[in-house]
């Protein structure tokens, strides 16, 4: 990996929020960095990893990644670990127990919340954790705050004693912005101190935390109320002030930059006296939050009239084209309804890419989905579920496919008595959540045939490594996991486990076939790589022969985006019935050359690019 060097301290850069918290990280000295990719927050790591004297890893999961920041923090040394906001939920076990232990080297945990669910399953707020969990949570509102708070988190976790959540949104994460960066300090490792009284939570020893944590909640309190991170922005027009925090601060200000702002930097414990004292000088206090109306809640509770969610959306970004006309409404001013933009786009669903191994493994399931119960997992393969193959009949979180599939046996009804049942999981989910699950079908002797879609890759957020790749983050060889065997170490028998080519589409078809009606846990594993990795290398590209093709369509089932209709038509059957055609080309510069179209062209018009001699176009496709 390119190193990011010393060079360009006390310089202004242009970083994304990512970049920012990677920088603001290393400089403050942190010697050990740990995370689980998941979009918005996969660049933090993989930026860190590119500085210097630190030693940045990606875990198998979020809880893993927690747990390596708090044993590098027991032994003295400034550590650091980030996930996104359902990565948390993984976390929790680690972290609930941990805030009340405490941190000897500073911790903290950077969480990247996807405020309108651009890339996740859900919308949680991690603000909550602070209250939850107890801990202090810094929120900044671009890159140049990123980069001082990932800083100023470390001091503040090593002076209290406590996890520091550094909370950004996809909106800080990935917009860049000026920077003007420092210089590295280094923290050596203070060593282990032994203090099992403390460390080992155990019944007795958590009794005891309780008190201290709860003097600690009440010194975190006083130091949001002097906290520079949390300031008055005075402004002339009086008649609404508003209490926010991270990018809608941004919006906010352009929408009203004449409005008087209390801007929060520490969003968690709440400055709660000087908010008092601030609502005293406006009409009326608003609080703009994203999500959840957590500030306005406590405010109110703290006996501090306030609006909130009555004037401003639950959902999604309070961007200044939503938050402006909702307040101009509430000040009983008149909103000029403006249209939406129309997108000058072409409208393209989500779908995976020219020439992906899940392909021909979607392709077969939405042969079989009649006969069977499709489980799905998060990741690439979570997009079986749309056009073409709607293949997959549940998907709920990450990991979570085979414990559901175990019960979906378990639970099944007469309607369901004939019906195979198949769970469906990536290499990485695999490892990261889903060993459990596989754990548990054997178990209880599941009727469930697992299909583990191994591409080499994290896919999803962009190819990255994991133990089952063969590679580390740093690029270097490090040992690497056979599915196989795992598989059989948890108790699945040897001929029970398959290992398919999904570009041989015939064989993983009759495989699917023989393994759904075996009344026994079994486990398929596929071993075609990502096409966008590395060792992904390309095949000699397909073409269409334009006049042997019949418009039969059966082509565009697979789902490859290559795939193009170039005309349609209705043509009569030979009964009179109306059948609709559609003729197609293939984009040869994307084609990989798997060859799956081609195993379902009867008429045999889908030829290698570089065998055709004659027909039209053939030359513009060389």
């Amino acid at each position: 990996m390119k190193r990011l060097a010393e060079a360009g301290e006390n310089r202004p850069q242009l970083l994304s929020g990512n970049d920012a918290v990677a920088r603001g990280v290393w400089e403050a000295g942190a010697r050990v960095a740990a995370a689980y990719p998941g979009t918005p927050s996969t660049e933090i790591l993989e930026s860190l990893a590119r500085y210097p004297g630190i030693r940045a890893n990606w875990a198998v999961n979020e809880k893993v990644s927690l747990e390596i920041a708090i044993g590098a923090s027991l032994a003295g040394s400034r550590a650091f670990s980030a996930m996104k906001h359902v990565g948390v939920n993984v976390a929790s076990d680690a972290l609930m127990s941990q805030t009340l232990a405490g941190v000897a080297g500073g911790l903290v945990i950077a969480v990247a919340d996807d405020v309108g669910l651009s890339s996740s399953q859900n919308e949680q707020d991690s603000r909550y954790w602070g209250r939850f969990a107890h801990l202090p949570i810094l929120e900044p509102c671009d890159s140049q705050e990123a980069y001082e708070m990932a800083k100023a988190a470390f001091d503040l976790s090593e002076r209290f004693q406590v996890p520091v959540l550094l909370r950004v949104t996809t909106r800080v994460s990935h917009v860049k912005s000026v920077v003007t960066v420092g210089e590295r300090i280094e923290h050596a490792a203070k060593g282990f101190e032994k203090n099992p009284a403390r460390w080992v939570l155990v019944p007795a020893v958590a009794k005891r935390r309780l008190g201290d944590q709860a003097v600690r909640d009440r010194q975190l309190a006083a130091y949001a109320e002097t906290c520079d991170f949390n300031r008055v922005e005075a402004g002339a027009d009086r008649r609404v002030g508003f209490v926010t925090s991270g990018p809608a601060y941004l919006h906010l200000r352009e929408a009203f930059p004449d409005a008087p702002v209390f801007k929060l930097g520490l969003g968690y414990p709440l400055p709660i006296e000087r908010i008092r004292a601030f609502a005293a000088t406006v009409d009326a206090l608003i609080v703009a939050e994203e999500t959840e109306p957590l500030i306005e809640k406590e405010l109110r509770a703290a006996g501090i009239a306030a609006h909130g969610k009555d004037i401003l959306p639950a959902t999604d970004e309070l961007t200044p084209n939503v938050v402006g006309p909702a307040v101009r409404r509430f000040l009983g001013e008149a909103v000029e309804t403006v249209a939406p933009l129309k997108a000058d786009v072409f409208p393209r669903p989500p779908t995976m890419c020219v020439g992906c191994p899940h392909l021909a493994v979607y392709y077969c399931l939405s042969r079989l989905k009649k006969q069977v119960n499709i489980a799905g997992d998060i990741g690439c393969y979570t997009l079986g579920a749309g056009h073409p193959w709607n293949a997959l009949d549940t998907c709920t979180c990450m990991g979570g496919s085979m414990g559901m599939a175990l019960g979906m046996d378990l639970g099944r009804g007469e309607t369901d008595k004939d019906r195979g049942i198949v769970a469906v999981i990536g290499d990485s989910t695999f490892l990261h959540m889903g060993m459990p699950g596989l754990l548990n079908i054997v178990y209880e002797g599941g009727n469930v045939t697992v299909l583990i879609l191994d591409n080499r890759a994290t896919g999803m957020t962009g190819g990255q490594e994991h133990p089952g790749t063969g590679h580390n983050l740093r690029g270097d060889a490090a040992p690497r996991v056979d599915f196989g065997k795992l598989v059989e170490a948890f108790g699945v028998k040897p001929e029970r486990i398959r290992r398919v080519d999904p570009a041989e589409m015939p064989v993983l078809f009759k495989t699917l076939k023989e393994e759904i009606a075996t009344p026994e846990p079994s486990v398929i594993i596929t071993n075609r790589p990502c096409t966008l990795i590395d060792c992904f290398c390309k095949d000699t590209p397909f073409r269409v022969v334009e006049e042997d093709c019949t418009g039969c369509s059966n082509c565009l089932n697979v789902g490859c985006p290559a795939i193009q209709v170039i005309r349609t038509g209705v043509e009569k059957s030979g009964k009179g019935k109306d059948i609709e055609r559609k003729w197609v080309k293939i984009d040869t510069a994307a084609c990989t050359g798997c060859g799956l179209c081609q195993s379902t062209c009867g008429p045999g018009a889908i030829v290698r690019a570089g065998n055709v001699v004659a027909g039209p176009g053939a030359g513009a496709a060389r």
